[in-house]
């Protein structure tokens, strides 16, 4: 399989919330740690669950700030990868508060503060994403709800959930053996 990129939905409690602002009620702790929207929380822990069941351990986010990102901590990682001077050859130029910021050497690229599905918690950069891990999060993500940002070899990391409020199969019938 491919690394598919579907177009997020958003769920429907996330309408009238600002990126990077989402109310602690809609977040949801996921293991071994960081926080995701709720609908991406459950995803991800039936995902994880069938990574170990299937061999695949570790199966984390790189670190809690891969999760949910509040504003404050996606304008800290831009402010630290990005610089207003020039730089020639800049792998990622963005436009952010009216002016252009360009990409420092050797740092991977980030969102603008306010743009990232990071700040809506439904993405989670996945750590070690190569090998077999991936070979695994390729032939799986789409059947729990996540997909990727980009189809190229840039960021195999980075998913994010895309289905909203219409629970995929293989996570409701986690749901089901999970309920309480």
């Amino acid at each position: 399989m491919s690394r598919e990129v579907r177009p997020v939905r958003l769920p429907a409690d996330l309408a009238n919330v600002r990126p990077g602002e989402i109310p602690a009620y809609l977040l949801r702790s996921i293991r071994p740690y960081g926080r995701l929207h709720w609908l991406a929380a459950q995803a991800w822990e039936a995902m994880r669950k069938q990574a170990h069941a299937d061999g695949i351990r570790p199966f984390k986010p790189t670190s809690h700030g891969d999760t949910y990102r509040d504003l404050a901590t996606q304008e800290r990682g831009f402010l630290a990868r990005y610089t207003t001077a020039p730089i020639a050859n800049s792998t990622s130029i963005r436009t952010w508060k009216g002016q252009r910021w360009y990409l420092k050497p050797g740092l991977a690229p980030m969102a603008v503060p306010g743009t990232s599905t990071h700040n809506l918690g439904l993405a989670v950069d996945v750590s070690g994403a190569s090998g077999e891990r991936l070979q695994w999060m390729e032939a799986n993500c789409l059947t729990f709800g996540f997909s990727w940002e980009f189809r190229s070899g840039a960021e195999p990391w980075h998913i994010r959930y895309f289905k909203a409020e219409s629970i995929p199969p293989r996570v409701q019938r986690w749901l089901d053996t999970h309920a309480n």
